[in-house]
């Protein structure tokens, strides 16, 4: 029986007709369909076989009302290729702009082929030739299409999910990931501190040293601020003039504090200094720059320094601030072997050693800011916390 026929029956009152006809299983019990056409005839019979097994029915007579009209509630669609105003194609086009993944079937006419398959190059899901015949097959088109918007909506609730799924595991790592790196800061600062300590009990026995460690450190930073080193720079030079001494833990004590000349043994024993430094903390990965300044701070830029004579820009630059900070508080601190320099005569004798034993540019930064510093006071601050 086509289309038209059951149309026809309508027409004429064969209610008989309708209810004569199999029902199958109600499998897709209130799928929601759309019917664009605007043939009343046809659309009435499509609806009337649609809602005969079982589908809920929308209808408009035009392209536009269709597209004004459609939701993701729907889960498929039917468009009458000829239609005034915006025809099938035009249709199924502004369809296709929404994105919903509402399966399309197009109405067609015997003889249009052409129109399927430029339908269906439009993205089209299948094809419908009227007048409708075989409803067995009209059904198995409807079935499939509302089968492929089920496949559309799981596939799309997947990706939901599982973006939701990663989502929450990115936050959950990026959690772990910040504990982590506070544990590792905190590791990090622990140990240093740790190692500070050590090498703070070795001066405290030699009162000539006392407090080196930490006027090094002061003397280094306030040049790498004025040279405007980056933070993370700052934090790397820190830590290399809170360590730069750690060598001499192994150096026997009646050597530091001898009050006179070192014999060749000796100094050959505290030029090791820098080596052994490095290789303590060597196991401490995130101090390997640090390492690197602790071996090289005691470099020439004329390469007549040690461990490895260095020349120039071969020496880290944190290296050569260490340099200068470390030898100005050496000449300007007392000594078991000597009278300590004033500042003035220190500063004089960096000067002197410029482009020898000291980077020009590190002593002009550091004499520019030590003009006006007491660093009488520093000391007699250092001396008074050792008497505590």
């Amino acid at each position: 029986m086509s289309i038209f026929h059951f149309c026809c029956d309508a027409e004429i009152g064969r209610k008989d007709n309708y209810s004569r006809w199999p029902k199958l299983p109600n499998v897709y019990h209130m799928k929601k369909i759309l019917i664009a056409d605007d043939d009343d005839l046809v659309r009435d019979a499509v609806i009337k076989i649609l809602e005969m097994f079982g589908y809920e029915v929308t209808d408009v007579d035009n392209g536009q009302s269709a597209v004004n009209i459609l939701n993701d509630k729907f889960d498929a669609i039917i468009l009458d290729i000829n239609m005034p105003g915006m025809d099938g194609f035009e249709t199924i086009q502004a369809i296709n702009k929404k994105d919903l993944g509402i399966p399309v079937l197009f109405l067609t006419g015997a003889g249009s082929m052409e129109y399927a398959v430029k339908a269906i190059n439009l993205g089209a899901y299948d094809f419908i030739t009227k007048p409708i015949e075989d409803l067995d097959l009209f059904d198995v088109k409807i079935k499939r299409a509302i089968e492929k918007r089920m496949y559309v909506l799981q596939e799309k609730a997947y990706k939901t999910n599982l973006e939701k799924e990663i989502q929450a595991k990115t936050k959950e790592l990026a959690e772990k990931n910040i504990l982590l790196r506070e544990y590792s800061d905190q590791l990090e600062i622990s140990t240093v501190n740790a190692i500070h300590t050590l090498q703070n009990a070795l001066e405290q026995k030699d009162r000539y040293t006392a407090g080196h460690t930490n006027r090094v450190t002061n003397y280094s930073l306030m040049i790498g601020k004025k040279m405007n080193l980056p933070r993370e720079e700052i934090i790397i030079l820190e830590r290399a003039c809170q360590l730069h001494d750690i060598g001499k833990l192994i150096i026997d004590v009646s050597c530091i504090q001898k009050p006179g000349p070192l014999n060749y043994k000796e100094w050959q024993l505290v030029k090791k200094h820098p080596e052994v430094g490095q290789s303590i903390i060597k196991p401490l990965a995130f101090l390997a720059r640090e390492g690197i300044v602790i071996r090289h701070h005691h470099e020439w830029v004329n390469g007549n320094g040690y461990p490895d004579g260095l020349i120039g820009d071969q020496i880290d630059i944190l290296a050569k601030i260490v340099t200068v900070a470390d030898s100005f508080d050496a000449m300007t601190s007392m000594r078991s072997y000597r009278v300590n320099f004033s500042k003035k005569k220190a500063l004089e004798e960096l000067k002197r050693c410029t482009n020898t034993q000291f980077d020009e540019k590190t002593v002009a930064v550091f004499n520019k800011i030590i003009r006006d510093v007491n660093i009488n006071k520093i000391h007699s601050n250092d001396r008074q916390k050792i008497l505590k």
